[in-house]
């Protein structure tokens, strides 16, 4: 049981730490003490809404064609998180800092929520890692584990948002040196590498 949540909690926590337009908002949203409460809830809530989706309907809709190929999914994404890790590891030789773009400054919880809205929902990215990676790798769990997977990878979701969105002042500071995001990226890296290994392992492509 530990173990399935670790694995969807660092997996969870790995593919969504990359700072893009959603958690450049969110970091930005922190800093001018604006929503940020309802901003981080609905980015956690939202994340965890696509994994849920992604473990639960590939486990209802797809189980016997993944039990035929599971050997074939385990090795796709094994693939997947390998070149997402080198992709990382590429990133952490190249100049990284935060970038948050002029994002007119609202006091309307409507107004705001639309904003992160789009951020998240419009990125197709969203929808390959929760729904599809993170429903995949889920599959490697059986029963009461790939629910315990599940709530890593939400749990990570929320730790991250609140994290980002609370901490941005003392974040942002920080992570626009190089070198840490060098050593975050690092990091990465290396989850994705021994996620891909274990992966690989199950699927006997090694």
């Amino acid at each position: 049981m530990l173990s399935a949540f670790l694995t969807g909690f660092f997996l969870g926590l790995s593919l969504i730490v990359a700072i893009g337009a959603q958690n450049a908002f969110v970091i930005r949203s922190g800093i001018l003490r604006n929503q940020v409460f309802y901003i981080a809830l609905f980015c956690a809530v939202s994340d965890s809404l696509l994994i849920s989706l992604g473990i639960t309907g590939i486990s209802f809709f797809l189980k016997d064609l993944i039990n035929e190929f599971s050997n074939l999914i385990f090795g796709f994404a094994s693939l997947w998180l390998f070149t997402y890790g080198v992709l990382r590891l590429r990133s952490a030789f190249i100049y990284n800092s935060v970038v948050i773009d002029n994002i007119s400054e609202s006091s309307s919880l409507l107004h705001t929520i639309s904003i992160v809205a789009v951020f998240t929902f419009a990125n197709p990215h969203v929808y390959l890692d929760t729904m599809i990676l993170i429903g995949s790798v889920s599959q490697q769990f059986m029963d009461i584990n790939r629910i315990y997977f599940a709530i890593g990878a939400c749990a990570a979701s929320f730790i991250w948002f609140f994290t980002i969105a609370y901490g941005a002042k003392l974040l942002t500071p920080i992570m626009q040196k190089p070198s840490h995001w060098r050593t975050l990226d690092l990091l990465i890296a290396l989850i994705m590498f021994v996620i891909a290994f274990n992966l690989a392992s199950q699927g006997n492509w090694f």
